[in-house]
């Protein structure tokens, strides 16, 4: 059959004990392009796998001598290189999470949208490499027109894009190395990853490498910090709304689902999300639908998931502050990306690596780290992780004169927490018990406990601000926060930098 996007011919094994539902992909497939045949059983399956090998298996969850589970555990079994959909009912999507942990590359749920399902195939398949011979060594005929053997065995052809994030993650030990391994693999999957580590370890590097050599690579890579959206707005923001649905609003505007169509949306700090928001946020991730605020009808949403946290998910699972479906449902992979501490051999070659790309930036040649400076950088806490670092170096590099970056220069630049920070969320010290103190102690506790906060977080940021010379970015970084979270508590808390009219302006220094 001729195809009008000029696609090379592959092979597709459906297998469905519906003879409707099975003609319906069988005919769905055929108008793309591909080659396909049909199987009503598990035992059926696994006489047309002994016949031919295929580009992609398309299983139901349900058959009637077995399930795609045993289907799929079958294809591990013999070293099978064809990728997996699973198809399954709704209401049974832990039977799904547990086919992409078996290997499966994807699944859809019944009814099948069909937009969904040839997009998900054509992922799929379409980034399989050069053109195979009919046969293979063993004389098995191939089904698949877009594969290529290499040792005797089927399989995909590098074609993904080259991903300067993956390279950022520097270091020869054995955890990063391991790290930078699983990337390659779960890369290949649709299965949702999550991402722990530390603040500061390079958790969106991760992600950014997940897409990069995931067959989404051409598509959007969204990245959403989950914790710096005011809760009033997150419904908007993630599922997008239609003009005139709220006040203000004039022009139809899209979330970040519709953003990242076809490609890959990236949740940060997901441990962040109001319960409220978590339950909406686990159905759309089920029916991959969305339906924008002031919208009558729903909108089909093809995006992979990858999230990230700092935070103990099965812990806050446990004291009821994330919902145990949703953990389960993004925790199908999860990746540990390790502390600085844990590869302290990488900080040579992660230093180097940071200066070059410093310098790079800045228009001017990478200063040397003598010998000193290293050894001393290597006792240093560097409980900020690798952010930690950066910001170190950069600093370091804006005060230094040149030649080789001395130890001298670090030294002078406090990596703590500032201390108007520190003495506002350190514990009170102990104090003796004074004789004419209410016996309640009721003194202590403010008449409103949102106010007194709001106090000692303005008096936090007005000091950082001023110690930094009222530079946004810079008193962010001091903190812990990204410029936007600094921009929304200065909003919340009218504090103004001056010179600027409290406009949104670009930081003064």
């Amino acid at each position: 059959m001729t195809n009008s996007l000029n696609r090379a011919t592959v092979g597709v094994l459906v297998v469905d004990d519906e003879p409707d539902l099975c003609t319906l992909y069988e005919l769905t497939l055929l108008r793309e392009g591909y080659e396909v045949r049909t199987a009503g059983s598990l035992k059926e399956a696994l006489s047309a796998l002994e016949e031919a090998n295929y580009a992609a298996v398309i299983t139901d969850m349900r058959l009637p001598d077995g399930t795609g589970l045993d289907l799929l555990r079958e294809l591990a079994r013999l070293g099978r290189s064809e990728k997996s959909i699973v198809i399954t009912a709704y209401g049974s999507a832990e039977n799904a999470v547990d086919a992409l942990k078996a290997g499966a590359f994807d699944y859809l749920t019944k009814p099948v949208d069909l937009k969904a399902f040839r997009n998900t195939v054509a992922q799929l398949v379409g980034n399989r490499g050069e053109p195979a011979t009919d046969t293979d060594p063993s004389g098995k005929r191939m089904l698949s027109g877009t594969l290529r053997r290499t040792d005797g065995r089927v399989t995909p052809a590098s074609g993904h894009k080259h991903s300067p994030a993956l390279e950022r993650l520097v270091g020869h030990s054995e955890p990063i190395c391991r790290l930078r391994q699983q990337i390659e693999k779960v890369a290949l999957s649709m299965a949702p990853v999550l991402v722990r580590g530390e603040s500061g370890t390079g958790k969106e590097l991760v992600a950014r490498s997940i897409h990069d050599r995931s067959h989404r690579f051409a598509g959007p890579f969204v990245a959403v910090n989950c914790g710096a959206i005011p809760e009033s707005l997150l419904e908007a923001e993630f599922f997008g709304a239609r003009k005139g649905a709220y006040t203000g609003s004039t022009h139809d505007r899209e979330g970040y689902f519709q953003a990242a169509t076809g490609g890959t949306l990236f949740l940060d700090e997901i441990g962040d999300l109001p319960l409220a928001m978590q339950s909406k946020l686990l159905r759309v991730i089920q029916e991959r639908r969305v339906r924008p605020i002031g919208a009558t009808q729903e909108e089909a949403v093809d995006v992979r998931i990858v999230s990230a946290t700092h935070k103990d998910l099965a812990g806050e699972v446990h004291s009821g502050r994330f919902r145990q479906d949703l953990y389960y449902r993004l925790n199908v992979i999860e990746l540990k990306v390790p502390a600085l501490r844990e590869r302290r051999e990488d900080l040579p070659l992660l230093c180097e690596s940071l200066m070059q790309r410093i310098a790079r930036e800045s228009g001017i040649t990478p200063p040397l780290l003598s010998h000193g400076t290293m050894e001393q950088l290597m006792q240093h806490p560097l409980t900020g992780n690798v952010r930690e670092l950066e910001n170190l170096l950069h600093r370091a590099l804006a005060l230094g004169e040149g030649g080789d970056l001395s130890f001298e220069n670090l030294s002078s630049m406090a990596t703590e927490p500032p201390v108007a920070l520190a003495s506002a969320l350190a514990p009170p010290p102990a104090r003796a018990p004074e004789p004419a103190r209410d016996a309640t102690g009721t003194d202590d506790i403010p008449d409103n406990l949102q106010a007194w906060l709001d106090d000692r977080e303005r008096e936090v940021l007005q000091k950082t601000l001023a110690m930094t010379r009222y530079n946004r970015t810079a008193a962010a970084q001091r903190l812990g926060l990204n410029l936007r979270q600094m921009r929304y508590r200065m909003a919340r808390l009218n504090i103004t930098v001056p010179g600027s009219g409290g406009a949104d302006a670009d930081d003064l220094a």
